[in-house]
């Protein structure tokens, strides 16, 4: 009966009913209060004693298990690098977690198109990565695995994010930035977005240390074509340790939060160099 209750009524009236229940069977069996009321026996007055500490254990009990066995609400965590998937949101609150709508995000990805259009014409074209593949190679720093890995990255990159290879595809930069705002908020497009970055660092990576220098740094800028200045300031900007080397890692995690970060306070902003106005 209780659990038939229970599922039609809910817990909080099941724990209302058994106190009720033991109040009444309390009074019932209590002895009224008058001048003539013979007085309680040892064995009256421990039962009335068993019947109060079992009405505190039973009610006790079925308020834990209330607690216990509540269901809990689908909690959804969110924070910078979140991929969560809330079905449950309304369409203005997905909207403001979607990445890349902020000005400063927009400034950053006209500044990286800037960088990849090589050969400064005003878009992108499969020819411009080549010719970025090709200058970062001729520093002599890649042996030949090395470099046919960094075309293939390259040529791989192009065909999955642009499509065709031919002289007519080109974009522009309102194009890169619709489809790179698509790119870093898709789950998988986005762990893909700084793949060629280890290959672009082992090719400034003159003696092979495993960490670059400022003057490896500017080896780095030099073939984005910018200045050794931009690459002063941008390296004391990105170390933050101040121990004048950059890791492999630290290389590639920047690269990677230049494409989502948000915040521009984040050293990342520096990455490809002094972001362009508007």
């Amino acid at each position: 009966m209780s659990f038939a209750f229970l599922q039609s009524h809910g817990r909080k009236a099941l724990v209302v009913m058994i106190e009720r229940q033991f109040r009444a069977m309390s009074s019932a069996l209590a002895i009224p209060k008058s001048s003539t009321a013979p007085v309680k026996t040892s064995e009256q007055q421990n039962f009335f004693k068993d019947i109060q500490l079992w009405n505190g254990f039973l009610t006790a009990s079925v308020r834990q298990y209330s607690k216990k066995t509540a269901a809990p609400e689908r909690a959804y965590n969110s924070d910078d690098e979140s991929d969560s998937d809330d079905e449950r949101e309304t369409p203005r609150q997905q909207k403001r977690k979607e990445r890349g709508n902020s000005e400063f995000w927009r400034r950053k990805m006209r500044t990286l198109h800037g960088v990849l259009d090589v050969n400064k014409d005003g878009v992108i074209s499969y020819d411009d990565f080549m010719l970025l593949t090709e200058k970062f190679a001729s520093l002599g720093h890649l042996d030949a695995k090395a470099k046919n890995e960094f075309r293939d990255i390259m040529r791989i990159t192009w065909e999955q994010q642009w499509g065709e290879i031919t002289p007519y595809n080109l974009v522009t930069v309102e194009q890169y930035l619709t489809e790179m705002h698509h790119v870093v908020n898709d789950k998988d497009l986005k762990k893909k977005v700084h793949r060629f970055l280890p290959y672009l660092y082992k090719a400034v990576d003159k003696d092979r240390s495993g960490s670059i220098s400022l003057t490896e740094f500017k080896l780095f800028f030099r073939c984005l074509g910018l200045t050794e200045e931009n690459a002063a300031v941008s390296f004391a900007v990105i170390d933050k340790n101040g121990d004048g080397q950059i890791t492999l890692d630290e290389f590639v995690k920047l690269g990677k939060d230049f494409f989502v970060s948000e915040k521009e306070s984040h050293v990342s902003r520096m990455f490809w160099g002094p972001l362009v106005d508007h």
